[in-house]
């Protein structure tokens, strides 16, 4: 008699491939901060691209679309970029900073 090993070790392989893809999640979790350190999360794919993202979080803050600049360790995040091209994990922040307008001395 042979010991059935190598059927023992081909199913192994097998299983382990497909738990390795379920593990993968394809939403990941993002906190936004604003720079009084007010926190908004949320929930988007990998591959989906900041627009829809940083829509929401002007509308949910009462600012015009386009007046928020969202930067990611330092860098500018444009709305046609995905978490997936900036390496994004789960649980990563990104930084909101409303466009100042005036200032100037009176």
């Amino acid at each position: 008699l042979r010991p059935n090993s190598e059927k023992g070790i081909d199913q192994g392989k097998g299983a382990k491939g497909i738990m390795e893809k379920k593990d993968e999640k394809p939403h990941i979790s993002i906190k936004v901060v604003d720079g009084n350190g007010a926190e908004v999360y949320f929930k988007l794919k990998k591959v989906s691209t900041f627009e829809k993202l940083m829509k929401a979080y002007c509308n949910k803050i009462g600012q015009q679309y386009g007046s928020v600049r969202f930067l990611i360790d330092g860098e500018r995040i444009l709305p046609n970029q995905t978490p997936a091209e900036l390496d994004m994990e789960d649980e990563d922040t990104i930084d909101a900073m409303v466009q100042q307008v005036g200032g100037g001395a009176s």
